[in-house]
């Protein structure tokens, strides 16, 4: 993974431990023990074959990630399963414990079998992970997919009730809401959105196709902001 910064953090890091354990290291360039740690916990992930991934964090750069894990002296090691922080350790460490440290994070068997599962994205694989793993996020985002698909928009949306929301589960909601209406390409998604701004005050209907067509757009596409100041306005 490499470097993380404080804007993109929670997705590269929190986020991302929905589906993988996350080694977090928060460092400073003129940390000696950092320096000493660094390629430690290279080596150590990085066996893992991408079962743990590493993200290191300068705080020099982003003190709002060293504000948040409270963090005091450094290096500081998080590990992160499923959002939350579930192991830490503070200062340079041998090799063996940061060996030990990794190992605790690897998956179980039945872990294994659950992203296996995942990864051939099927909808019998699927249903068979979640039979294993309940609330397993990946697999309940596919599977939301594969039902919207098929247009079954109500057991999309039950489903993604199941776990807490994300970038992807807003995404996937926007897209059983939308049902055969959200297919709109390029030239089209201005103008819908422009329709909508002037019903937006007051039918709740509008408001929700809009917010979900601006879940469609994405963060990333600069269109989302300038819409969402115009909502604002509209609506104050």
């Amino acid at each position: 993974m490499g470097d993380v910064t404080d804007a993109t953090f929670d997705t590269e890091v929190v986020q991302r431990s929905r589906e993988v354990p996350v080694v977090v290291d928060l460092w400073a360039s003129w940390c000696g023990p950092c320096r000493q740690l660094g390629p430690v916990l290279d080596k150590v992930v990085g066996a893992t074959g991408g079962r743990v991934e590493l993200a290191k964090v300068d705080i020099d750069a982003n003190s709002g990630v060293a504000q948040a894990f409270g963090v005091q002296s450094i290096p500081a090691v998080f590990a992160l399963r499923d959002g939350k922080v579930v192991d830490q350790f503070i200062g340079a460490q041998p090799e063996s414990m940061v060996t030990d440290f990794v190992a605790r994070l690897l998956p179980s068997p039945e872990e294994d079998e659950v992203s296996r599962l995942v990864a051939a994205g099927d909808e019998a694989s699927l249903r068979a992970a979640l039979e294993l793993d309940p609330d397993n996020a990946p697999a309940v985002v596919a599977l939301a997919e594969h039902h919207v698909a098929e247009g079954r928009s109500e057991e999309a949306l039950a489903l993604l009730e199941r776990i807490p929301a994300s970038a992807e589960t807003r995404r996937v909601a926007a897209l059983a809401r939308l049902g055969d209406d959200g297919v709109v390409g390029e030239e089209g998604i201005e103008a819908r959105l422009d329709a909508l701004l002037d019903r937006v005050k007051a039918d709740e209907g509008a408001r929700r196709e809009f917010l979900d067509l601006l879940e469609l757009l994405g963060p990333g596409d600069p269109r989302t902001l300038t819409y969402r100041r115009a909502l604002t306005t509209r609506l104050f």
